[in-house]
């Protein structure tokens, strides 16, 4: 993408009404929002997070399926969510919102037990060893998510990578946290939820072409 319609995007985020870009010492200093998400909407439905979400594909297509639920979709680089953004105005999408900002600082953009459920599509597996403290599934990382989650709320892990999906899995049963439903290839065993199979990605797509199979786990953090 091009310096010139990254520029683009970033000035047409900031005159959407569903995007919110808050400095990282805005953020550290005390969130606006924390706490009061329900003032955003204009509801107390529950809030559903994609973390790091890309183009947000899979924020709009929650949102679409489940439109009694709030959906905001987390990712540091604004350029990618302006398309999710843009496409939830157009459709009139009034759950929907894109936060700007770093997935570490997601305790301190939510207050306990104010997120239903989170997402975590295709994330970067980060295999090497010294980029384990990356790894969005990583013990520090479960920590931050049971903060803001609901007592029950579920977490759902949507990937490609084998290798994050059996690390995931391997790190929940060695931390006693509970697996609800696991599964190594979605597209040809039964019994993932219907959102994991009806929306697909950009970048999902590519890996189905490729035959890659596409791997999914749902747990709750103990």
């Amino acid at each position: 993408m091009g310096s010139k319609n990254k520029l683009k995007r970033f000035k047409e985020n900031e005159t959407f009404t569903n995007v919110v870009q808050p400095t990282r010492e805005d953020v550290m200093a005390g969130f606006e929002y924390k706490g009061k998400w329900a003032s955003f909407f204009g509801n107390n439905n529950p809030i559903v997070l994609e973390l790091g979400c890309g183009k947000g594909e899979y924020t709009v297509g929650l949102a679409q399926i489940n439109p009694e639920k709030n959906h905001i979709g987390i990712d540091i680089k604004g350029a990618r969510f302006w398309r999710g953004a843009k496409t939830a105005l157009e459709e009139n999408l009034d759950n929907v919102a894109f936060l700007r900002s770093q997935i570490e600082l997601v305790d301190y953009l939510f207050a306990e037990g104010e997120v239903s459920e989170i997402w975590i599509t295709f994330p970067d597996p980060q295999i090497k060893y010294k980029r384990t403290k990356h790894r969005m599934t990583n013990p520090v990382f479960l920590e931050r998510y049971k903060k803001i989650l609901v007592p029950g709320g579920l977490v759902n892990l949507k990937t490609d990578s084998e290798y994050m999906h059996g690390y995931t899995l391997g790190l929940l049963q060695g931390l006693g946290h509970e697996i609800v439903y696991a599964n190594h290839d979605v597209y040809k065993n039964e019994g993932a939820p219907s959102e994991v199979l009806k929306i697909q990605t950009f970048y999902e797509n590519q890996y189905l072409e490729k035959g890659k199979s596409i791997t999914y786990i749902q747990f709750r953090i103990n």
